[in-house]
């Protein structure tokens, strides 16, 4: 069994659709599982549609329709005649039921807001956000089956179980894995990424990159032979080429490694996602959807990065702390610990942390615009200080002229420096 996920770059629009069947039929459909993303922006769309809600405002029910014409315009559009698209394909997708499966969807979403009367926003925002898995799958599922790829679609609520950790849910492996097992092991099928159920049967979410994470958990339970993640870029490069230039492809990458770059900020693949497949083998490749048959990138359990080279990550708008002992006494396990304590109630994020006798550094993402609280915190028990939208630059495997250039011209405010990694705060 091999398993493929296409993300909502991927399936944004008609002509993402098609492409998703040429790659299908390109590289062969048999022992395959197919997991899917909203289309698109949808996944924002429905964040608006839940503020719209929040805030008591009705239009969130505007918004909505919205939402269904767009995708009902996706729908129109795959009913068109192209060239190099079987005429046939064509009219069995229009003689579909999917219009009437779109409309019942946004039925239901519209109930699912109507009826709510919960007042955790994390418990509505996964009963919302997953409608879009549920069209983008609809559609593609039925696309698929009028171009002679014949795919079941499976509901993602029923295979992946989870506890009620809403937005951020922890799978219930052994559940999971007798359902995916039971449901998932001998024919073509597809289903949602990023979704989940609970004991009651709400709705959950599976948290950042959700639907990478459903691959391996989809692959861990199948005892899958590969994963592979088709983006729009051709693998996984050794820095974002908008920042850096003369780019590399990275051909082979150990899991560790990968789970190291993922760790420092490069937009590789969450661990979570690499350590299901990690504890069985199973190899993950991360290819082009443009270019199906280039060789792309395969994190695996091989001992050494391919090519050697240094491999550069930058997280923009992160904070520079300095926290010292009002007393100038040492920074010791209990000031280390009420300083986690305050990070982890404000769910900042740490990046880099350096400490000295007196003095603690951190350089932190405030994903969450919770610095203020942070800082309030801290300064009860310490003299702090920070400085805001600072760079926060990792090199691993740096080498003498790497570390150079990457200096060159910056205020660094504070240098790491390991056998394999070198990292700079920056104020620039």
């Amino acid at each position: 069994m091999r398993i493929y996920k296409f993300g909502g770059a991927s399936v944004k629009d008609a002509d993402g659709v098609r492409n998703v069947t040429k790659v299908l039929k390109t590289m062969g459909t048999q022992n395959l599982g197919i997991v899917v993303s909203a289309m698109g922006k949808t996944t924002n769309a429905l964040e608006a549609v839940i503020a719209s809600y929040e805030s008591h405002d009705n239009k969130y029910l505007n918004l909505i329709d919205h939402l269904q014409e767009q995708h009902l315009e996706i729908i129109e559009d795959l009913e068109k005649k192209v060239d190099g698209v079987d005429d046939g394909w064509v009219v069995r997708f229009r003689e579909s039921d999917i219009k009437k499966d779109l409309k019942a969807i946004i039925e239901s979403l519209k109930g699912e807001m109507l009826r709510n009367k919960s007042r955790n926003y994390s418990f509505l925002y996964d009963q919302v956000v997953s409608h879009g898995e549920l069209m983008s799958t609809k559609i593609v599922a039925a696309y698929l089956n009028a171009c002679d790829i014949p795919v079941i679609w499976k509901d993602a609520r029923q295979l992946i179980m989870t506890d009620n950790k809403y937005r951020d849910a922890t799978v219930d492996w052994e559940h999971t894995e007798e359902q995916i097992k039971k449901e998932c092991s001998h024919e073509l099928f597809i289903t949602q990424g990023f979704i989940g159920s609970d004991e009651n049967g709400f709705t959950t979410t599976l948290g950042r990159e959700g639907s990478d994470y459903t691959a391996a958990i989809l692959a861990y339970s199948l005892n899958a032979s590969e994963v592979t993640i088709w983006k729009d870029v051709p693998g996984v490069l050794n820095a974002d080429p908008r920042v850096f230039k003369d780019t590399v492809l990275l051909s082979q990458i150990p899991y560790d490694e990968a789970i190291e770059l993922a760790f420092y900020g490069a937009s590789v693949i969450h661990p979570k996602t690499l350590q299901p497949l990690q504890e069985k083998n199973i190899p993950l490749n991360v290819k082009s959807f443009i270019d199906p048959k280039a060789d792309g990138s395969t994190i695996t359990s091989s001992e050494s990065l391919v090519p050697t080279t240094p491999c550069f990550i930058v997280r923009k708008n992160m904070v520079f702390l300095r926290i010292a002992s009002r007393d100038f006494s040492f920074i010791g396990e209990k000031s280390i610990s009420k300083i986690f304590d305050e990070l982890s109630e404000n769910k900042i994020q740490v990046g880099l942390l350096q400490n000295s006798a007196i003095s603690f550094s951190l350089c932190v993402e405030d994903k969450y615009a919770k610095i203020e609280e942070l800082l309030e915190g801290l300064q009860k028990d310490f003299k702090v200080s920070h400085v805001s939208g600072v760079s926060l630059y990792t090199i691993r495997h740096y080498a003498g002229d790497t570390i150079k250039e990457m200096e060159d011209g910056k205020n660094v405010l504070l240098k790491q420096r390991t056998q394999e990694t070198l990292q700079l705060v920056v104020s620039e």
